[in-house]
């Protein structure tokens, strides 16, 4: 194998496809990546067996063939040479030999026979959705999954395409994040999964470069093709991210949304984040909540702790309910608020028991469970 790149598109390219490759794996050949080189493109293969990713680059192949190396130490390698054309050339026992202006490294590798393949999809169900929407979903949900090993259902993010609507939830137990967008799901395509929080931040990491992502998936497994914009960074076509998904039925997540609506206000997302922020600043993990308290067009945000003091927001509302106040998490309020982008935001409480819920005008929903207040 031999061909000619250039040293800033190889070294994109290896950005992409690191973030799978563990530190400490129990076979060697899972820390490597796999080069595969033909006609004017590489490919470059990562897979820790749990997730996979494959993109191609442009470069000029003098000859065809493939092998494995260390794929973060190549990566540190490549960024580093002094030149922009970069020279690879592979010799049958698996040693390969790197050039770049006055540079020569050689590295060995190891050969393709023991990397194993990313699986390819046949029939499974099929769906396309723009990035920019699916990027703004996964944000809006992502912070609520949760990271309790021993609750591994709630590890991740619910993909639900059905009843004409694609939905992703998150919960940790503690609050709950959905989003929902219409789209057309032909009866025989309806079906759910449940995508590990590992692929969920990969996914994030990735999905800003281009148009569309095709999403396949079975009960078992699935993969995105994020589609690539011609741009200077070398990428031909889409990058392929394939992922095993969290086997196991997700709780019914439509009975912790309050059905009915009580006390509705409207907020300026920005003002509230930025007052709670503040609240915030004198909470303890002892003493970890802010209490919100809605009188006649006010709100007033209150946290104090023994160890800090206390402090005191309120801002002017447009509100003629009954007086009535409820603590929550800090955290949990300021999660939503920074990971939604319109500028309104309703907030919906019942008493001081019950659960606070976000709204937004567009299918989102954040149910909140509230810190009893002392």
């Amino acid at each position: 194998m031999k061909f000619k790149i250039n040293r800033d598109h190889f070294s994109n390219g290896l950005a992409q496809v690191l973030n799978v490759v563990g530190s400490k794996t129990t076979m060697p050949i899972l820390s490597n990546v796999l080069i595969e080189a033909e006609k004017d493109v590489i490919s470059l293969t990562t897979t820790n067996l749990d997730l996979g990713i494959r993109c191609r680059i442009k470069a000029d192949v003098k000859e065809s063939g493939s092998v494995t190396l260390p794929v973060k130490r190549l990566a540190t390698i490549v960024r580093e040479l002094p030149n922009l054309d970069v020279t690879v050339d592979s010799a049958p026992n698996h040693q390969v030999k790197i050039t770049s202006g006055g540079s020569n490294f050689r590295i060995m590798g190891m050969g393709k026979e023991e990397f194993p393949p990313l699986p390819e999809f046949g029939e499974e169900k099929s769906f396309t959705v723009e990035q920019p929407e699916l990027v703004s979903m996964l944000k809006s949900v992502a912070y609520a999954q949760s990271a309790d090993e021993t609750r591994y259902i709630l590890n991740g993010v619910f993909f639900s395409f059905r009843d004409g609507k694609l939905s992703l939830v998150a919960t940790d137990g503690r609050r709950l994040a959905l989003i929902a967008k219409e789209m057309e799901i032909p009866a025989d395509s309806a079906g759910a999964i449940i995508l590990p929080a590992r692929t969920v931040n990969e996914l994030l990491r990735m999905l800003d470069k281009g148009d569309k992502v095709k999403i396949d998936f079975s009960e078992r497994r699935c993969s995105f093709q994020i589609g690539t914009n011609k741009d200077t960074s070398g990428l031909v076509d889409s990058i392929y991210l394939y992922s095993k998904v969290v086997e196991g039925n997700y709780p019914n997540f439509q009975q912790v949304i309050p059905k009915e609506t009580h006390q509705r206000i409207k907020l300026e997302r920005e003002l509230v984040l930025q007052c709670i922020h503040r609240a915030a600043l004198v909470t303890s993990e002892k003493a970890n909540s802010v209490k919100l308290k809605l009188s006649s067009n006010l709100l007033e945000i209150m946290a104090q702790s023994p160890d800090f003091g206390e402090a005191h927001e309120s801002m002017a509302i447009n509100y003629s309910g009954p007086d009535l106040q409820a603590a929550f998490n800090p955290a949990f309020l300021m999660d939503p608020l920074r990971s939604l982008t319109k500028d309104e935001v309703f907030l919906e409480v019942k008493d001081e028991v019950s659960p606070g819920v976000f709204k937004t005008l567009d299918n989102f929903i954040c149910v909140i469970m509230p810190v009893r207040m002392s």
